[in-house]
């Protein structure tokens, strides 16, 4: 048997809410088990949810998740970030003059940018 600890996340609130995401949690929890589930079933123990998964060939799986509160930590907290001062707008270039139209060249045929058919009503 193997037992594994985590920290899924941590709620700041009343018991009533942190049991709340919790149950998002178990809710979209995936064991990722490879092997096709055939039943799950979610039961509620106390301050936290026992979820069972019984796979189509193998033995029932469980998982526990608990809510607790954090009565000490021995590690510091986090340093609070200091607000970062807001990037000053970039200055505002002036628009350049549209370049003028290119004179044509020898190799020019004459055809014109719109072509006549465009605009037209008559054409399908």
């Amino acid at each position: 048997m193997t037992w594994s600890v985590g920290v899924m996340g941590h709620v700041e609130g009343t018991r009533e809410e942190a049991l709340a995401a919790l149950r998002e949690r178990v809710d979209g929890f995936d064991p990722g088990l490879f092997r096709t589930v055939r039943r799950r079933v979610v039961y509620r123990e106390g301050d936290g949810f026992l979820v069972v998964v019984e796979v189509r060939f193998g033995w029932a799986r469980h998982y526990r998740f608990k809510a607790v509160e954090v009565v000490s930590d021995s590690a510091p907290p986090p340093p609070v970030p200091e607000p970062r001062p807001e990037p000053e707008p970039a200055p505002v270039r002036p628009r350049r003059a549209p370049a003028p139209a290119p004179t044509p060249k020898e190799w020019d045929a004459e055809v014109p940018e719109r072509p006549a058919w465009l605009g037209r009503d008559d054409l399908p």
